[in-house]
């Protein structure tokens, strides 16, 4: 693990980590419950390597993502979690990481995964972020080096959480969800339209992938625990 966390500073997005700061709340409760649906929703396959995704921007899917890595972890799982948004990657800041080297360095060849890996403050999570932003980002996730990263991430990781962009804006995800064993999608209340949800999830079925269901969150407390889980 090559790379030194940066020191923690007050401002840290690392704060939105409910399930890191607070195991017990509501909130955190139901990002185990999500653990739990999507661990019951392919009884008879292996649901190793996991793509979450949006509609749109602003639907909350980066967090989400990071929150369900971090109760993955907290199950004694081995997770490796990986920013594949190549195009606004966020996950460097929430873990207080540099992104000096990361997934397109890995993919063109410069560094090797296991150097480019690196330790968060969460037991059992390691991430590898996004890195230098590409000018190609759909080429290099559908490259037969990123089938080749995903298979040695599966021979040392047990769960592999990955963050891709909004899936109607462009064609990453899509690319990256044939690679994987299953699909979330992230809406939310009161922004996400229905329409798009749909056209989002006909997207996705459109290549060879499972959707497993969809996280609607921001929910307000009368409505719901903040957020849960639904098949889709």
């Amino acid at each position: 693990m090559a790379r030194k966390k940066k020191k923690s500073t007050k401002n840290s997005k690392m704060r939105h980590l409910i399930t890191n700061l607070n195991p017990r709340s509501p909130v955190s409760e139901q990002y185990r419950t999500v653990r739990t649906n999507i661990q019951f929703s392919s009884v008879d396959n292996l649901l190793q390597a996991i793509l979450v995704t949006s509609a749109g921007p602003g639907d909350g899917k980066s967090m989400t993502t990071a929150n369900l890595a971090v109760v993955y972890a907290q199950q004694g799982k081995r997770v490796l979690l990986i920013d594949a948004d190549m195009r606004k990657p966020t996950m460097h800041y929430t873990f207080r990481l540099d992104n000096l080297k990361g997934l397109s360095n890995v993919l063109v060849g410069e560094s090797p995964l296991t150097e480019t890996i690196a330790p968060s403050d969460v037991d059992n999570l390691d991430v590898l972020s996004c890195g230098p932003i590409p000018p190609n980002p759909s080429e290099l996730l559908a490259s037969e080096k990123m089938a080749r990263t995903i298979e040695e991430a599966r021979n040392i990781y047990d769960v592999i959480l990955f963050d891709t962009p909004p899936v109607l804006a462009v064609t990453d995800a899509q690319v990256l969800a044939n690679l994987c064993d299953g699909s979330l999608l992230v809406a939310r209340s009161k922004q996400t339209e229905y329409e798009a949800a749909q056209n989002a999830i006909q997207a996705l079925q459109a290549g060879n992938t499972k959707i497993l269901g969809t996280i609607l969150n921001d929910m307000t407390k009368k409505e719901s625990n903040y957020y849960y889980y639904y098949g889709s």
